[in-house]
């Protein structure tokens, strides 16, 4: 199975503000060899913007063996049609981009902890339509406890 790792997923295993999550996604990191697991050029540059030098290095870590996938004209034009639609509001394209970058590379499951644009009904009901509307592969978005 191939799994898309947002940068909610990734900052978890450090949050000490929400011990469930981080339990949950410890849990989950235990059994990432069962996976084919990517990040994305997104994912890093959030990472890279992450002002705690001590947390950035420590998600950088978590992240080093994970492939990296790349920003294409395929992402860009997705991702304009599901903020198009209302999937994630253009304030949030970064988003859009998570999902977009999934779908193109034909993941089987986005993860995240992002229930405000991403892990939510609208959303998951909304990039089944433009997905099917496009013919693209749909895509399971959860969160990584879910997967378990």
């Amino acid at each position: 199975m191939r799994v898309y790792l947002d940068t909610s997923v990734i900052s978890a295993l450090f949050d000490e503000r929400n011990p469930e999550r981080k339990s949950l996604t410890e849990a989950f990191f235990a059994e990432i060899g069962n996976f084919e697991t990517f990040i994305s050029e997104i994912t890093v540059a959030e990472i890279e913007r992450t002002p705690d030098m001590e947390l950035r290095s420590k998600m950088k870590d978590a992240v080093s063996r994970f492939s990296v996938l790349s920003l294409t004209d395929d992402v860009e034009w997705i991702a304009g049609e599901y903020i198009r639609h209302g999937t994630v509001p253009e304030s949030y394209s970064e988003d859009a981009y998570h999902i977009a970058i999934a779908v193109i590379n034909e993941v089987d499951y986005l993860l995240s902890w992002n229930f405000k644009h991403i892990v939510r009904r609208k959303t998951r009901d909304l990039v089944r339509m433009v997905n099917t509307l496009n013919n693209l592969r749909q895509i399971e978005i959860m969160t990584p406890a879910e997967l378990l």
